[in-house]
């Protein structure tokens, strides 16, 4: 297909085929995905580098969340690099990862983002000029990008849902589940799950306390489901009714002020009492 005959990016059907027509095309360039929960996808010479998005965490959340890296030495890099351009080479040089280790985290945010844009139908996307991003990687093809999503998603299908209704459930302890500090048997990870599953979290909000993906997230709280120690959160049904009037307060009569509490005029003096200022 010669250039001019090529299909618009801006008529692509969804992301995937959007993603190919880069490859093709072999573009730089940053896409803009509104939705919930949106994000952006960073495409370089065609192969997809990075992602970031609210819905699962990035490279900075699991190197800080995680302790692997300190507040501290995250901004000092951060200030040395105010473009954001040389932020991957910055932290190896500095000896705060191995190049190694900083590969594996870049590969693992990018497949884990890839999963999380997954489980919503985006609203809208935008082609930009390239964006610089924290990545450290050769970057994928969309081809295996898409593949290694639907391998997520195929792992995760069954009770209670669609992976997409596991990501959005708020779950809670069951009432067999071990109390904190007799978990014998679970591996860590799964304790750490268990423990801040609290009946106000979702899987989402899980990852981003513990700086853990939300794939790995996911997958831990399925084998907690399916051992009974956690269900989605229902509201408790047992309160017991209000007994307060039902009375507007508009129409409840004011309090009568005891003359006694309030300020009197000084002996000798002509000036009002000082007004106490409104709430």
């Amino acid at each position: 297909m010669t250039e001019g005959t090529e299909i618009p990016l801006a008529d692509s059907r969804n992301v995937p085929a959007l993603l190919a027509a880069l490859r093709n095309r072999r573009r730089s360039c940053t896409v803009l995905v509104t939705g919930t929960p949106g994000g952006s996808i960073h495409v370089r010479d065609g192969l997809v580098v990075a992602m970031e998005t609210p819905g699962a965490p990035g490279i900075e959340g699991l190197l800080l969340r995680s302790g692997r890296i300190g507040e501290q030495a995250w901004s000092a890099v951060r200030a040395s690099d105010t473009s954001h351009e040389r932020l991957a080479a910055e932290l190896v040089e500095r000896g705060l990862i191995g190049a190694g280790e900083l590969e594996v985290i870049s590969l693992s945010a990018l497949f884990d983002a890839a999963f999380a844009l997954s489980l919503a139908v985006p609203d809208s996307w935008e082609v930009t000029d390239p964006v610089p991003t924290l990545y450290r990687n050769a970057g994928v093809t969309p081809e295996r990008l898409l593949g290694e999503v639907s391998r997520r998603i195929d792992l995760l299908a069954g009770e209670p849902g669609s992976a997409a209704a596991l990501a959005r459930t708020r779950m809670q302890p069951t009432s067999t589940a071990p109390l904190p500090g007799t978990v014998g048997g679970l591996p860590v990870r799964h304790q750490e799950v268990l423990a801040t599953a609290d009946g106000r979290r979702t899987a989402r909000d899980i990852a981003f306390a513990l700086g853990r993906g939300l794939f790995a997230v996911m997958l831990d709280l399925r084998h907690l489901l399916d051992r009974g120690l956690v269900r989605p959160y229902t509201p408790s049904t047992d309160r017991r009714p209000s007994t307060a009037p039902r009375i507007a307060p508009s129409a409840v009569a004011p309090a009568v002020l005891d003359p006694v509490s309030l300020p009197r005029r000084l002996p000798g003096r002509n000036s009002a009492p000082t007004q106490r200022p409104h709430d």
